[in-house]
């Protein structure tokens, strides 16, 4: 008598079951979405060319500003002052590129693939700020120190006075907060999910409240307003903290300590909203 055939139904209801991988299957974490995001940094144009400007910028202009100084000029400045004039003009690079780390993937519509492959989007978002901070960061202090190192070799004399740690500590916070200007335009990135409306609220953010607080700053009763604004920007803050002592007015400007308060709580709220829309809504 011959014995009865397996079903298909029963031969497929098995099979997965006594299924096993040869293949490594470790538990996904966040080193993973790290290697990815630096491995999608790294392999598109647009960081080449935005970090690439950013260098070229505060280098080139740096430089030009150390060969037309003299030793004395170095006693109410710092050795990486000169990096200022070019990186008050290369945040705009870091911003861009702080922008196109995550609007690229939407305007491809990667970032369907991306979640799909790692649905834990905190995750993902995480290993973007950090791989963005990380590089951002690094190549904004190796072109100001260059900068300061070239200034330092250059002017270095009894002319130039006397020079102490915290004016490089100053301009290393000077780097970290354009850093988190990048980071703040990644997360705005996040919430508008396009390149140019992205960019487009960052330039604001940056360039219009000098703007708005000299045009307050003409009526009596917005004055004290328009003073606050003038003294509490990004481009006061950057002279601030590489050791400038007066801005845009004759009046001192803010505290160190007030100007990263600012950067921290404005940045720190973009990321965390970021994270509670990314989260929530489609791709």
């Amino acid at each position: 008598m011959t014995a009865p055939t397996p079903s298909v139904a029963t031969t497929a209801a098995k099979g997965p079951q006594d299924y096993s991988s040869p293949l490594p299957t470790p538990r996904p974490h966040l080193g993973h979405a790290l290697a990815s995001e630096w491995t999608k940094l790294v392999s598109v144009r647009s960081t080449l060319w935005t970090l690439s400007s950013l260098v070229l910028t505060v280098v080139g202009i740096g430089m030009v500003f150390v060969t037309h100084t003299r030793s004395t000029d170095y006693v109410q400045i710092s050795f990486t002052t000169p990096a200022l004039f070019g990186l008050l003009v290369g945040q705009l690079a870091v911003m861009v590129l702080g922008v196109l780390t995550i609007t690229s993937e939407h305007a491809s519509g990667l970032v369907r693939t991306t979640f799909t492959a790692a649905p834990e989007r905190h995750r993902v978002l995480t290993a973007k700020y950090l791989v963005f901070g990380v590089t951002a960061f690094l190549t904004t202090v190796g072109s100001v120190f260059l900068v300061g190192i070239a200034a330092a070799l250059v002017h270095n004399g009894p002319d130039a006075g006397a020079h102490e740690l915290r004016e490089w500590l100053g301009s290393l916070m000077g780097c970290f907060y354009v850093t988190l200007l990048g980071v703040l335009a990644l997360a705005v990135g996040a919430l508008v999910r396009h390149s140019a409306g992205a960019i487009a609220v960052m330039l604001g953010l940056v360039t219009l409240p000098p703007v708005i607080g000299a045009m307050l700053s003409y009526w009596e009763a917005s004055a004290p307003v328009g003073q606050a604004i003038i003294e509490h920007n990004a481009p006061v803050a950057l002279m601030q903290l590489f050791g400038m002592q007066e801005g845009a007015t004759n009046e001192p400007v803010a505290s160190t300590l007030s100007h990263m308060v600012i950067i921290l709580i404005v940045t720190g709220g973009a990321v965390a909203a970021s994270y509670v829309t990314v989260a929530r809504r489609d791709v």
